[in-house]
């Protein structure tokens, strides 16, 4: 819970600012709607419930993707160096491939991934930057 709430403080805000609040809670619903939706198509037997907003807040890591890819984010990286600074592309795509990694893991091993819901994870990634994309269209997001 502690993560979800710093990747949203930390991406949501400025995902807030292009879209306005109003926007931004739609997209946010959105986002997570489209992310239950995958976790559902692709384990429709699953015992395990999905609680949490991860999949939404991972929509709004593919749209920082989109709107913010040459921004800097200051990250913890274990084998490295413990914090540096890495770009937000590098960073939102190596999290997507994760995600998506350990979905593809938690169909071969038929588990539900230790209660964590990967394909919404990715779901909601994939549903953000269609969003965005479709706001972009529509004229919805503010310039910088």
């Amino acid at each position: 819970m502690l993560g979800n709430c710093w990747f949203l403080w930390i991406f949501g805000k400025n995902v807030e600012d292009r879209l306005g609040p109003f926007q931004f809670l739609v997209f946010y619903l959105l986002s997570g709607l489209a992310a239950a939706g995958l976790q559902v198509i692709v384990d429709p037997g699953s015992s395990v419930p999905m609680l949490g907003a991860s999949g939404a807040i991972s929509g709004v890591l593919g749209a920082y993707l989109l709107l913010f890819p040459t921004a800097w984010i200051i990250t913890l990286v274990p084998w490295v160096i413990p914090i540096m600074p890495v770009p937000a592309f590098v960073f939102l795509v190596l999290w997507f491939v994760i995600q998506a990694f350990n979905g593809f893991g938690s169909l071969m091993d038929g588990h539900a991934g230790g209660g964590v819901a990967w394909w919404a994870h990715a779901g909601g990634f994939t549903a953000g930057m269609v969003l965005l994309l479709m706001a972009k269209d529509a004229g919805l997001v503010r310039r910088r």
